[in-house]
């Protein structure tokens, strides 16, 4: 078995995930990037993505949507973002129809010079929405 470290991940409403893993993967501003026991001082922002956690003794992954924070690596690894959510947790029908009214709004304002701050809002949110039916539908590592 390899090497465990404790990791937490907190939002503004509760603990979210406390446990031992192996392995935790998180999107960051740069990219995807893997964060284990041992792993050197970190603490880098987090961008909306899959969030993949594999546990002290597992071999599979258990997945979850979060939506931006920070990652702090040190000892153990703590994980401040302002949603997270598990695929069974997630309103498919509801994140869809929030996709669907960012797409809707972004081709109708942003050719009526929308304000750019409203356009980059709209943005995120589609962006959101599609993170969450990722999740939801098991991951795009699990769709490849």
């Amino acid at each position: 078995m390899a090497d465990s470290v404790r990791l937490d991940i907190i939002t503004p409403e509760r603990l979210f995930y406390r446990g031992e893993i192996e392995l935790v993967i998180a999107r960051t501003l740069a990219g995807d990037e893997g964060f284990m026991a041992h792993h050197t001082w970190a603490c880098k922002l987090l961008d909306t993505g899959e969030l993949w956690i594999q546990e002290a003794g597992s071999k599979d992954f258990r997945i979850a949507a979060i939506s931006g924070g920070y990652i702090d690596v040190k000892e153990s690894i703590v994980i401040f973002t302002d949603a997270a959510e598990w695929p069974e947790e997630i309103d498919v029908e509801r994140a869809k129809a929030a996709g669907e009214k960012a797409t809707e709004w972004l081709k109708t304002q942003a050719q009526a010079d929308a304000d750019t701050t409203d356009i980059l809002k709209a943005r995120i949110d589609l962006h959101k929405s599609t993170n969450r039916m990722n999740v939801a539908g098991g991951g795009i590592r699990k769709k490849r």
